[in-house]
């Protein structure tokens, strides 16, 4: 059974899905107003697309935009993610940069979360993991496929690497060709489900894998990411439509 995370005004991994909205503008002024919208929109979870940033190479801009969201966000907790160009980012780092960056980021206390991707190789992830854990922020071990969707014993196997590492949520997201493919990451990620304690993120991407970001809450993903501005991968449903639709589930697991 899921050991669920309390963070800030949340609850990871318990009921029904928690509603991420992507913070995708380029410009600090135009993130603090994206952040101000979420807000007042009521999302559960607000994830920082740091690799869009145009600064984000600047760490006292970075320190600055997260000071100015955390003010705005009032209380809603807080995801860094800086995504590589591999894995469907915008911007590419170094490794010496990325574990620098996802550092700086963790040691302001400034973040709930930081994602980190699972091949960005053991010794990064594992040393990111103890400086977060140091600094009690969580880390989301994470792993994106935009070509395929691998079988189900890969991204069983993913997610299962991904907790022996030491991450307190696991995360993959897979493209399907066929509707074959949503079924193998359903099934990978219920299978999951019985063996891990630990809350759980996955999707099937594009409008194949729809129904993935709205059926966590049967198969045991336990956040799903809403369309904001824009949509920071394909599929993505708008906040407003995903949760009526995550409303509709709930009330019936309940009935």
């Amino acid at each position: 059974m899921t050991e669920a995370l309390t963070v800030k005004n949340i609850v990871l991994g318990e009921g029904k899905p928690c509603i991420c909205i992507p913070l995708t503008s380029s410009t600090k002024a135009a993130l603090i107003e994206e952040a101000a919208r979420y807000q007042q929109e009521g999302a559960d979870v607000v994830e920082w697309r740091a690799d869009i940033f145009e600064e984000v190479e600047n760490h006292t801009a970075v320190e600055q935009v997260l000071k100015d969201l955390t003010a705005v966000l009032k209380g809603i907790p807080l995801i860094f993610t800086f995504r590589s160009h591999q894995e469907g980012g915008e911007k590419e780092l170094s490794t010496a940069d990325y574990v620098a960056l996802n550092q700086f980021v963790i040691e302001t206390g400034l973040v709930d979360f930081v994602d980190v991707e699972l091949y960005q190789g053991e010794d990064t992830v594992q040393n990111l993991i103890s400086t977060a854990h140091q600094q009690h922020t969580y880390v989301i071990v994470s792993n994106h496929d935009f070509q395929k969707t691998p079988p189900k014993s890969d991204i069983v196997s993913r997610l299962k690497q991904a907790e022996e590492l030491g991450g307190d949520v696991l995360k993959i997201a897979v493209m399907p060709k066929e509707t074959d493919d949503v079924l193998a990451l359903l099934a990978a990620t219920n299978e999951m489900k019985k063996d891990t304690k630990k809350p759980m993120i996955t999707m099937a991407m594009g409008p194949l894998g729809v129904v993935s970001r709205l059926s966590g809450q049967v198969f045991g993903s336990a956040l799903t990411f809403g369309a904001g501005e824009k949509a920071s991968a394909p599929g993505q449903v708008p906040v407003g439509e995903l949760r009526q639709v995550l409303d509709v589930l709930d009330k019936s697991m309940g009935d």
